[in-house]
């Protein structure tokens, strides 16, 4: 994969590229990321690439020629109104992303269509934003990383980057791993079906569930007897209700997404009836 970030601020990204999945995934020709810094695109003295807001207002705007200019000497960028219309028709290859606050929000199931793409470019926002023309005529999609306002759009560019990079087959070295993780979004029956008998259990959309190392008894705090017994139904049974558990605890909002089974039910009631949520447990007579 090919990604080009557009920025005033190409030193930002020397950190954040340098380090782990990303650096491996560069060196191995997994991913090629190209920074252009919007200044060199300016005509003026002062390297101007923001202005005030026609029809007044607080802040600045980013100007939309540097930004056109830039993705223009790409060369190789499809138009816009081929990119939207591919994006009826999956798979794309391409997309230009503008970093906005205004944006849809950023999850793992649109990590995971980004990482199919052959061309991505992330165009960084800054100040009160971009000319409005950047996101009618050039970006086919607009992404936020959170309901939360940023400085600009680097942080959220390395964020995609870092996400979508490490779902690039190669990226990382167990790539089942991958499906384990939290707000992956696979059916729980088909993760249990992988491979035979298994002691993991793929997220399904929900957070992950709780991980232990060596030593077995650390100051007292002693592993779960069911991770150490050797059962793999009991481990995943274990694994799925605990993920359940703290779905409920930490975000109840993904379980009016997800696909439960009937054996994720009777868990989640189980959860709920021991309190494992966090909360108090609740009466037999309320499940």
């Amino acid at each position: 994969m090919k990604i080009d970030i557009l920025t005033i601020f190409p030193d930002f990204f020397r950190g954040p590229l340098d380090y782990g999945i990303v650096r491996r995934a560069r060196e191995t020709g997994l991913v090629e990321i190209r920074i252009h810094d919007l200044r060199s695109f300016t005509k003026d003295k002062h390297r101007t690439v923001d202005d005030r807001p026609f029809g007044g207002g607080e802040g600045m705007v980013l100007k939309p020629e540097p930004i056109f200019e830039c993705l223009e000497s790409l060369g190789d960028i499809r138009p816009r109104e081929d990119r939207v219309a591919q994006l009826e028709r999956a798979p794309t290859k391409q997309s230009v992303v503008l970093l906005s606050a205004q944006g849809g929000r950023l999850d793992q199931t649109l990590a995971a269509q980004l990482s199919a793409l052959d061309r991505m470019v992330l165009i960084c926002g800054r100040y009160e934003g971009v000319d409005e023309r950047i996101s009618q005529h050039l970006a086919d999609r607009e992404i936020s990383i959170g309901d939360y306002v940023l400085s600009g759009g680097e942080l959220g560019a390395a964020v995609i980057v870092d996400t979508v990079t490490r779902l690039i087959p190669g990226a990382v070295g167990n790539q089942n791993s991958t499906r384990q993780e939290s707000f992956t979004e696979a059916s729980h029956a088909s993760e249990l079906a992988v491979d035979g008998p298994n002691a993991t259990c793929g997220s399904g959309g929900l957070l992950d569930y709780p991980h232990y190392t060596r030593p077995a008894d650390f100051r007292g705090m002693t592993v779960p007897e069911v991770l150490m017994n050797g059962n793999h139904d009991e481990i995943r049974s274990w694994r799925r209700k605990t993920a359940l558990a703290k779905t409920l605890r930490n975000r109840p909002d993904l379980l009016e997404r997800v696909r439960l089974t009937p054996e994720d039910r009777k868990l989640l009631a189980e959860v709920q009836l021991a309190g494992l949520d966090g909360a108090s447990p609740v009466p037999t007579k309320d499940i």
